[in-house]
């Protein structure tokens, strides 16, 4: 597992056998939902990869399980609930399409203030409000001078999340798998060896799973495992900077025009 664990910084090359360097295929693994549950989320912040946790703000083990990733130096980031087209409930820090903008973007930013020093934030649910262009847009005019990425979860097709969030100059990324939409150890194996076939293909691929103890169990057995099927396992913000090898994280943060929102709304 040697070379399967890298710093944010690094971009991890392999050799061929005619000495030529390429980009060992990378993943990112992205753990969902965290805060509910303490002794499944401590027996992930403690495991000895670069996964990125999820933390959602305000549940009852939030601050705790910070704490100890932040310990274990994991990478955090801000798990933002937002409105489902199938109604869930979704806690504290629900963001909504009956929100003002004033109180849409407080409530955000209440949610980093809970998560701190998050690296940047994904959507919890949120089929319904990630297709909603007007609160996409409050949402990430709310980031847009903040050092945060954004990881669009893809919970539905139709999400335009990712792509109003590149209009801010926001880093941002995309899913490519569910781990664990099915709950079994046989449908988890499927799906992993999906993201590592991805991987290989694009040379990197995100996937999201969550506390699942049959998840939990999955990733003790098969991170040990990546290198010697040639995968590194990197963090979110390692994986954007190795897609961007030439470019600084937060080079080009600048503010939207206001024209550029008005003529992407009108689209």
């Amino acid at each position: 597992m040697k070379s399967a664990i890298i710093a944010a910084s690094l971009l991890l090359v392999t050799t061929d056998l005619y000495g030529e360097s390429s980009q060992q295929a990378t993943i990112a693994i992205i753990i969902d939902d965290l805060g509910h549950h303490y002794d499944q989320g401590s027996q992930l912040a403690s495991l000895p990869y670069p996964l990125t946790l999820a933390v959602l703000p305000k549940r009852r083990y939030s601050k705790k399980l910070l704490e100890l990733a932040q310990q274990n130096k994991k990478e955090v980031m801000l798990h933002a609930p937002m409105e489902t087209s199938h109604g869930f409930q979704l806690g504290k820090g629900a963001l909504t399409a009956s929100m003002s903008r004033i109180e849409l973007q407080r409530t955000l930013q209440e949610s980093f203030a809970a998560i701190p020093g998050a690296k940047g934030f994904n959507n919890h649910m949120g089929s319904a409000l990630t297709s909603n262009k007007q609160a996409m847009h409050w949402v990430m005019q709310a980031v847009n001078q903040r050092p945060y990425y954004f990881v669009d979860s893809r919970t539905t097709a139709q999400s335009i999340a990712a792509k109003v969030a590149k209009t801010y100059n926001i880093p941002t990324l995309t899913r490519d798998i569910f781990l664990d939409h099915d709950i079994s150890a046989s449908a988890i194996d499927r799906q992993f060896k999906k993201l590592i076939k991805i991987a290989k293909k694009n040379g990197s691929a995100i996937a999201i799973g969550h506390p699942h103890q049959v998840t939990i169990d999955f990733l003790k057995d098969a991170l040990p495992k990546l290198d010697e099927l040639g995968i590194a396992l990197a963090t979110v913000s390692a994986l954007w900077q190795i897609r961007h090898p030439s470019e600084a994280m937060y080079a080009k943060r600048t503010q939207a025009h206001h024209s550029n929102a008005l003529s992407y709304l009108a689209q």
